[in-house]
């Protein structure tokens, strides 16, 4: 049993110093955008090479284990709301070393992925005024962004409500007209039927698992809805409805997207990974511009995940820094904002983007492969965490179980299941399985530096 002086206590304490400028319609949108990702517009062009059509059972199993996640996830942050989200309930439900493991972690994804949406934002933006420095547009984007959460989180949360906004409008409209081509009454364009459908397993059982694995990764970011929303006027019912929709948006946004286009778009078309699977889908259509204003939706999911990440790193930052976790520098707050978090976040992303300059095949291929795989070891603390909270929950306060897992505990050992099985699909192919191992040894080097530092601070309280 962890020791009850820092995990029962801080994580329900660590925000009280933030401000509540997040309005359920704030929340709501965050949680419905954050399900249209970069991952799904970028990244899906590789699953589908390698999985054909069957990468529609790829989205559909790994979005059934993000469900899961999800619901246990959302289980967790209305019983107990925190900026630190799983990395409070893993303190809470497992340890300190726990929370500081999956936090800094988590802490190092977002801001690497920041560089990321930073450098693919700005090859988008060069590509429309050639001639332009890419790390220019990196570095306006990352001073616009710093900005936005530097000054209120009512900021944050309307820029992400009109970003979200236009990637589900974008989305719905291109489902729309997909589905319209499909059924053969758009004007101006032929049925395809089931003709690109045929050859459903193209690469066989070992492109299914490529697929799987990209699938997998896609779905990254749909816990920063737990993190905002303890910032809401209403933590507890933004998150559990955040939590309930997420099933229908996952089904509708990846699954659907995904069937639309390989019935589209022949699979083994160079332009699904070249242009961009939605792109390579509209320009089928034959739709006049259609093409390039799927870029612009393109870079407004890369800037959308910026400016999400900025947020979501900075109050990882600051709740583990409220319990004891790290730099007090971090903790500090002004305005009912952690300043200081805000701008090392950004800092460090953009970090990543001079890396990704000066040491491309070394430091920033080292740096990327050693993030490859946290969301997975983030979503195994989860679980654990579920399994015993949720029993702790039923014995001693079983009215805050606003949010329920399902079937609980088969459908939770079945997703730890699942875990393992992506864990074990990553070590049998080579691409996958460097970041498996780098990603391995970053976890379990935070995990012994946060043991070490439980059992010191266990000896001086005691």
């Amino acid at each position: 049993m962890p020791s009850s002086t820092t995990t029962e206590t801080s994580p329900s304490r660590d925000d009280v110093s933030l401000s509540h400028g997040l309005k359920q319609r704030h929340l709501s949108m965050i949680a419905l955008g954050g399900v249209i990702g970069a991952g799904l517009f970028v990244g899906s062009g590789a699953g589908i090479a390698a999985a054909g059509p069957s990468i529609v059972v790829a989205y559909a199993l790994s979005g059934l284990l993000v469900m899961l996640v999800m619901r246990m996830l959302g289980e967790m942050s209305a019983a107990y709301p925190s900026s630190g989200s799983f990395s409070a309930h893993a303190e809470r439900a497992i340890g300190p070393w726990a929370g500081f493991t999956a936090g800094w972690s988590f802490w190092v994804l977002l801001c690497t992925a920041v560089g990321l949406e930073g450098i693919g934002a700005a090859k988008i933006v060069s590509g429309w005024l050639p001639g332009t420095p890419e790390w220019v547009w990196v570095a306006l984007f990352m001073v616009v962004f710093c900005g936005t959460n530097l000054a209120a989180v009512k900021n944050f949360g309307e820029f992400e409500f009109w970003f979200a906004a236009l990637k589900v409008g974008a989305i719905t409209l291109f489902l729309v007209l997909g589905v319209l081509a499909i059924a053969g009454v758009l004007p101006g364009t032929d049925s395809p039927g089931a003709s690109h459908l045929d050859d459903f397993l193209p690469n066989g059982g070992e492109g299914l698992v490529i697929g799987l694995l990209a699938s997998v990764f896609a779905y990254g970011g749909l816990e920063t809805v737990t993190i905002a929303a303890a910032e809401s006027e209403n933590p507890v019912k933004g998150v559990a409805s955040a939590v309930r929709t997420a099933m229908w948006r996952i089904a509708l946004f990846y699954v659907g997207s995904m069937a639309v286009i390989v019935t589209l778009v022949p699979w083994d078309s160079k332009e699904v990974v070249e242009k961009g699977p939605y792109v390579a889908a509209l320009d089928e259509l034959g739709i006049p511009g259609a093409g390039q204003l799927m870029n612009v939706v393109v870079l407004v999911a890369l800037l959308s995940a910026m400016n999400a990440n900025v947020y979501g790193a900075s109050r990882i930052a600051y709740s583990l820094v409220g319990r004891g976790q790290g730099p007090k520098v971090l903790g500090r707050v002004s305005g009912g904002v952690p300043r200081i978090a805000v701008l090392a976040s950004s800092v460090f992303g953009f970090l990543c983007v001079l890396l990704s300059y000066w040491r491309p095949n070394d430091v920033f291929a080292w740096l990327l492969n050693m993030i490859g795989a946290v969301i997975l070891v983030v979503w195994i603390f989860i679980a654990v965490s579920q399994l015993r909270l949720r029993r702790r929950l039923d014995r001693e306060a079983p009215e805050k179980l606003v949010v329920r897992m399902w079937a609980f505990p088969w459908l939770t050992w079945i997703a730890l299941a699942g875990m393992a099985t992506i864990f074990v699909l990553m070590a049998r192919e080579p691409d996958t399985r460097v970041q498996l191992y780098s990603t391995g040894g970053m976890t379990l080097a935070l995990a012994a530096v946060g043991y070490a530092w439980q059992k010191a601070r266990a000896r001086a309280q005691g």
